[in-house]
């Protein structure tokens, strides 16, 4: 009984710990939407993008104030659904939290221009836009929209999502730049390449790193890269150029959120293991990911 409340307790804490997480990194968000992305004139990647395309078309050519909350809701109706069935139930409901409480504070907080310079405000911007979507990603939920798309493609079908979400963004600034001009188009690009990279250094999840490890403990080795990452590795023969000596090599593909921490306990295992972590590009096939709760 005792083991039981302590477990309990622990996901307890660890449920709380990612609703406030969700929670400041909506109000991050929802800060860099008005603050940068709205007074400049932006187009963010994802569903973002698109509410506020869709605002602004209606504003402009119909004369209709539409609220961010209840366009961005829609658009993410069908993108929720897909990660309740198939990713998870606590995940999704965390970044339907996210989705609305973000939406809400958009809507009530006045608009105000912190600097005139497009190009600030796109670097920025973007920078704040990363961290706000990396804050969501390190507790397992998403901002919205394609995140949703991206993350059941890449863990269920196995299948590279980036291509999708590219098209995707494409075609919003396609849309923006045919509609309101290609001026805010071209530095909305920049804040979504700016977005992209400073996601990339802060989550890194979804990258993957390629491990060669010389040694003489194999076994001990593969047993140990399953235990913390839960991925399989592959041993061959190979001999050293210089003596000729025979060692063992262990190949594996890991994430890369998990390298550090590997390496760590390779060196506990093998003091003298020669180890090179390459980063991988692309990985087709079977590669496990933590399922979301």
């Amino acid at each position: 009984m005792h083991v039981i409340n302590k477990h309990t307790k622990k996901v307890i804490f660890r449920d709380v710990k990612r609703l406030i997480v969700v929670i400041f990194a909506s109000i991050v968000m929802a800060l860099n939407i008005k603050f940068f992305v709205k007074t400049a004139g932006l187009y963010p990647g994802g569903a973002t993008g698109l509410t506020i395309l869709i605002q602004t078309v209606f504003k402009e050519f119909l004369g209709i104030k539409l609220s961010y909350t209840i366009v961005n809701v829609i658009l993410n109706a069908i993108p929720a659904y897909i990660g309740f069935k198939f990713v998870g139930k606590k995940f999704t409901i965390l970044s339907v939290v996210m989705i609305i409480l973000n939406g809400l504070i958009v809507d009530i907080l006045p608009a105000y221009s912190i600097t005139k310079d497009i190009l600030l405000v796109s670097v920025f911007g973007g920078i704040i836009n990363g961290i706000a979507i990396s804050m969501c990603l390190s507790v397992d939920a998403t901002s919205g929209g394609t995140d949703f798309i991206s993350i059941y493609l890449s863990q269920k079908r196995g299948i590279d999502s980036f291509n999708v979400i590219l098209g995707f963004n494409v075609a919003v600034l396609i849309s923006a730049g045919l509609l309101f001009g290609w001026n805010k188009a071209l530095y909305s690009i920049i804040f979504q390449y700016v977005s992209t990279q400073t996601l990339k250094l802060l989550y890194r999840n979804y990258q993957q790193v390629t491990l060669y490890i010389i040694t003489d403990k194999p076994k001990e080795i593969c047993n140990e890269i399953y235990k913390v990452c839960r991925h399989g590795a592959s041993i061959m023969d190979v001999q050293g150029s210089y003596q000729g000596d025979n060692y063992k090599m262990v190949y594996s593909v890991v994430s890369a959120s998990d390298a550090k921490t590997l390496v760590a306990k390779i060196k506990q295992i093998d003091c003298a293991s020669f180890i090179n972590c390459i980063n991988t590009q692309r990985v087709t096939g079977n590669f496990y990911y933590s399922p979301k709760d």
